[in-house]
């Protein structure tokens, strides 16, 4: 399908990578339509933002990116029952993000460890979830981030 995005101009996604969100997600409960967007290293690998791209509103895209790249420890504790809906879950199959917030100063930057979004690859089905455990909605990462690339030596 064809979708002319505010971000991306027209990109053309793929059937089987639209991933249906049946309540939509938190501040967006009739956008339940979503694609992932990657940028990739020269390896062929996602960088760390990824956006979560609605098909339902166009000019709505969501910063996104793996927890476990800020938060090595980051294990949220879900209730089975919320996750019911997303079909049979597995290591393999389970694929959790977290949206980014960005502010006009970079330091500020931080991502949202209490809403994660929750995915079945393999059934295309997602969810936003709000954790019961003590997790903060900003959770800065400017510092963490540039210690891992000084690391690596970028």
């Amino acid at each position: 399908m064809q979708l002319n995005t505010r971000l991306f101009g027209e990109i053309e996604i793929e059937e089987e990578k639209i991933i249906f969100f049946e309540n939509g997600i938190i501040g967006f409960p009739d956008c339940t339509r979503f694609t992932l967007i990657f940028d990739l290293k020269e390896d062929g690998s996602a960088k760390g933002i990824s956006w979560l791209q609605s098909l339902d509103e166009p000019a709505f895209a969501l910063p996104v990116m793996d927890p476990l790249l800020v938060k090595e420890d980051y294990r949220p504790w879900i209730a089975e029952e919320m996750l019911k809906p997303l079909g049979n879950l597995s290591e393999e199959n389970i694929y959790i993000l977290v949206s980014v917030t960005a502010t006009a100063d970079i330091t500020q930057l931080s991502v949202n460890l209490k809403a994660p979004f929750i995915i079945n690859t393999d059934e295309c089905k997602g969810q936003q979830i709000i954790v019961e455990d003590d997790f903060p909605v900003k959770f800065r990462i400017y510092d963490i981030l540039k210690a891992k690339k000084e690391e690596a030596g970028e």
